[in-house]
């Protein structure tokens, strides 16, 4: 596989310094992008939603009203640091199976004690980072609400909203790009910097790469329907949950709500690259995922791993942990419906854990007796 490069530092002219770790005569086999959050989980009820204008199992981007609540969860409920961002979580997931140095995570985050933190977590995972650091923002932030077995999470972007496209297209930063085989980029960073999703989707598609894009929350196909249009022609893989399946399906004027049928109406989309059929996944928590493929008339629908009740520590990262270990199979060039099981396999572990984590130590991924069989 790859191996550690050596470190360097470089700047774009007025540009923020960003940290250059790795040579671009070495590189990473999965490339993930987004935006990088430290998750400031802490227990809450049903007065902590109503006092923040929250909804439980939903994901917005902070307003004004919402700064306290960063500082409220520190003080007042137990809150617990942990490394976060939806692809960062998916990335840390990928490594957590695949071998050493083979996955690499980009995004902007501030110069200050969080993004240590964010690095030291993610060093400490395997994860090679690649962040482009702001000294005028500080670390981004997002607030997790918990209550019971449900999650509210509230996102104050900050630094992570000033990834620039000149950062990935440096020459020490494309030069990994080109040099990785699978792109997952998150649909957070559509808020944040389209330029660069499209960067890495045209690359992917110019070079036959894999180019796999994240519905990420159900205000993406709705608040930046524009955004995620114009990288759809790209997606060779896109998943989402049924929530944000349902959205795309309102973004688009559609009348259906039925899962299946929007999981194919998504495959069916327009393509760029014509060599690679597009699959489109949709999850629905518990309930089996749906798995449709460009051209195919079939609808798949794959159980998950069942686990019991009282072994649920915390569904917040479950869907992040999906991606990852589906994404994991994907790099692995596992059949597809390993790679669902893969996905199933990791999110079982990772609900079992506080947050988006992984369990320590580290197990290693079976293939279920029924991996790769559908239950349709």
């Amino acid at each position: 596989m790859f191996h550690e490069p050596s470190a360097s530092s470089t700047s774009i002219g007025n540009q923020p310094l960003f940290e250059s770790k790795m040579a671009a005569t070495q590189g990473y086999a999965l490339l993930c992008l987004e935006n990088p959050l430290l998750d400031i989980q802490g227990q809450g009820d049903e007065a902590t939603l109503r006092k923040y204008s929250l909804n439980a199992n939903d994901a917005i981007l902070a307003e004004p009203k919402h700064m306290p609540l960063y500082e409220d969860l520190l003080t007042n409920h137990s809150a617990v640091l942990i490394a976060g961002g939806a692809a960062q979580n998916t990335a840390r997931g990928a490594q957590y199976i695949l071998p050493a140095d083979s996955v690499l995570y980009i995004g902007a985050v501030g110069k200050d004690k969080y993004a240590d933190i964010l690095r030291s977590s993610c060093e400490k995972a395997g994860l090679k980072t690649e962040y482009l650091t702001v000294d005028h923002e500080p670390t981004g932030r997002c607030g997790v609400v918990i209550t019971g077995h449900h999650r509210s999470m509230c996102t104050h972007l900050a630094a992570a909203n000033e990834y620039k496209l000149e950062h990935l297209r440096s020459p020490e930063i494309w030069g990994l790009v080109e040099k990785a085989q699978v792109y997952y980029v998150g649909g957070y960073h559509l808020t944040v910097c389209p330029p660069a999703a499209m960067a890495l989707a045209e690359e992917a598609s110019k070079e036959d790469k894999i180019f796999v894009l994240s519905l990420s929350a159900p205000f993406i196909p709705t608040v930046f329907k524009e955004a995620l249009e114009k990288t759809s022609p790209y997606w060779d893989y896109v998943i989402g949950n049924e929530s944000e399946a349902a959205c795309w399906a309102e973004g688009q004027g559609l009348e259906t709500r039925d899962v299946k049928e929007i999981a194919r109406l998504m495959a069916e989309l327009p393509k760029e690259n014509g060599r690679r059929k597009r699959t489109a996944v949709v999850t629905q928590g518990t309930e089996p995922t749906v798995v449709a493929i460009q051209g195919e008339k079939e609808v798949k629908e794959f159980p998950v791993h069942k686990i019991e009740e009282k072994e649920i520590c915390d569904t917040n990262g479950a869907g992040d942990a999906f991606a990852g270990g589906f994404v994991a199979g994907i790099v692995d060039g596992k059949p597809l419906g390993e790679c669902i099981d893969m996905g199933h396999w990791l999110a079982s572990l990772s609900i079992k854990e506080l947050g988006p984590q992984y369990p320590f130590p580290k197990q290693t991924y079976q293939p279920t007796a029924k991996a790769g069989t559908s239950s349709s």
